[in-house]
């Protein structure tokens, strides 16, 4: 007998009624007490999960609002401060990898907690760079401070649900975007009144303070006996008839295809407004416009995956980046723009999360953290390339709109991916 169950692939409601109920046994207190997924106990650790990772999205976000300050004080090129931003990358995707293992191996709180110390000395260093190398170097350590708090909170959110498990994993991917709409105006706030030094000094020492509290809060939530959630986490839904491997490496290839897509946008709005003549000033506001609709897209798309499951919603999330992706190639008037972007986020935002509900749906629970970070180092590898093959398209052609056609292909090979992965589901249920 397989250790699936494969009738609950999701494809409608029916997979939620012959789902067995699992109930996990926790200590708290030294008391053994019940942990029943989906109760309010998930809904309250999933609560502070969001915190947590609102509070350590922050590296994400401070180097963008922080660069042209620094750029000017160091003397420096644009293109050497920008480095800052490709190491925070570097650091998040190999974080995603590091963290995710620790998880698995030691638990959450362990993976967060050492993401809490090294996210503080990474910007109490910040703060007191005396070159902008040391500057850029230290926002390595930053980026893999940031990773704990994404892929490895949203494959433990995994193991807290199982009847709303998409619902949860979209909801604790949506840190990362509340992180982004706060963490910004906060951070240039800190400069105008405090400077730049002491603005990354504050940050480390209040993120240290914060996120200890929420981590502890979290650790008493989840008990002393059950700190590796995936011990009697629900097992995986669907059988897709591939090694472990084989799907991580599947799953890292779409990842890398979508993201190549998702970057032009992201990377490169403000940009392009500027060269329209609309100005930076209004490619920033499209650009806050599309993280804003992400988090809808994130919930949303999660809600998506308790019906339908990760498969099916990624592929519809894919398949709608796509449209939003051909409507810039042919409309570039201001209110044009504003609305294919919020439209982008809108269908953008809740695609990553989707990986993560993938990897949790088809493989064992004690390798979620891990194969979701690898998942994610991808994502962020594609970004990465992304961002740069739309510069070099730009700078060959003068224009973005190869750059929006390059995304729109690479977006195809994503769509291929999951319409093979979704035959093959739907062929495994007809077997069993």
């Amino acid at each position: 007998m397989p250790n699936v169950a494969p009738l609950w692939l999701d494809l409608g409601p029916f997979a939620r009624e012959v789902a067995p109920a699992v109930v996990i046994s926790s200590e708290l207190n030294g008391n053994s007490s019940p942990f029943v997924p989906d109760s309010r106990r998930a809904w309250a650790r999933l609560a502070v999960a969001v915190l947590i990772g609102s509070l350590g999205s922050v590296g994400m976000w401070s180097v963008v609002v922080a660069l042209p300050v620094v750029q000017g004080e160091f003397a420096a090129s644009r293109g050497t401060a920008s480095l800052a931003f490709t190491l925070v990358m570097l650091g998040f995707g190999s974080g995603a990898v590091l963290t995710g293992k620790i998880a698995d191996r030691y638990g959450i709180v362990t993976a967060i907690g050492l993401g809490i110390g090294i996210l503080g000395l990474g910007y109490i260093g910040a703060g007191m760079s005396s070159s902008i190398w040391q500057f850029i170097l230290v926002h390595f350590a930053i980026g893999l401070s940031s990773a704990a708090t994404f892929g490895p909170l949203m494959a433990e959110a995994s193991h807290w649900f199982d009847r709303y498990r998409g619902l949860a994993v979209g909801i604790a991917a949506s840190g990362n975007y509340v992180g982004g709409a706060i963490w910004p105006p906060l951070v240039n706030f800190g400069m105008e009144q405090i400077g730049w030094r002491d603005t990354h000094v504050a940050i480390g020492l209040f993120t240290v303070a914060a996120m200890t509290l929420a981590l502890i809060g979290l650790r008493m939530l989840m008990g002393a006996g059950t700190q590796r959630s995936h011990v009697n986490a629900p097992p995986p839904r669907i059988d897709l008839r591939l090694s472990t491997n084989s799907l991580t490496a599947i799953l890292g290839l779409a990842a890398i295809a979508c993201c190549v897509a998702m970057a032009m946008p992201q990377v490169h709005i403000v940009a392009y407004c500027g060269d329209l003549g609309y100005g930076v000033a209004r490619g920033a506001e499209m650009l806050s416009l599309m993280l804003g609709f992400g988090i809808i897209s994130r919930i949303g798309s999660g809600f998506l995956a308790d019906r339908i499951g990760g498969i099916a919603t990624l592929l519809i999330g894919s398949i709608a980046q796509t449209t939003a992706l051909v409507f810039y190639l042919f409309f570039d008037g201001l209110t044009s723009l504003y609305v294919i972007s919020a439209m982008f986020g809108l269908f953008q935002g809740g695609i990553v999360p989707s990986y993560a509900i993938i990897v949790r749906e088809a493989m064992p629970a004690s390798q979620a953290a891990t194969r979701v970070g690898i998942v994610i180092f991808a994502s962020v590898f594609g970004m990465s390339v992304g961002g740069w093959i739309s510069g070099v398209i730009f700078d060959a052609t003068g224009s973005y709109a190869a750059a929006f056609a390059n995304g729109v292909a690479w977006n195809a090979v994503n769509i291929v991916i999951m319409l093979l992965l979704l035959m093959r589901a739907r062929q495994r249920l007809a077997v069993a």
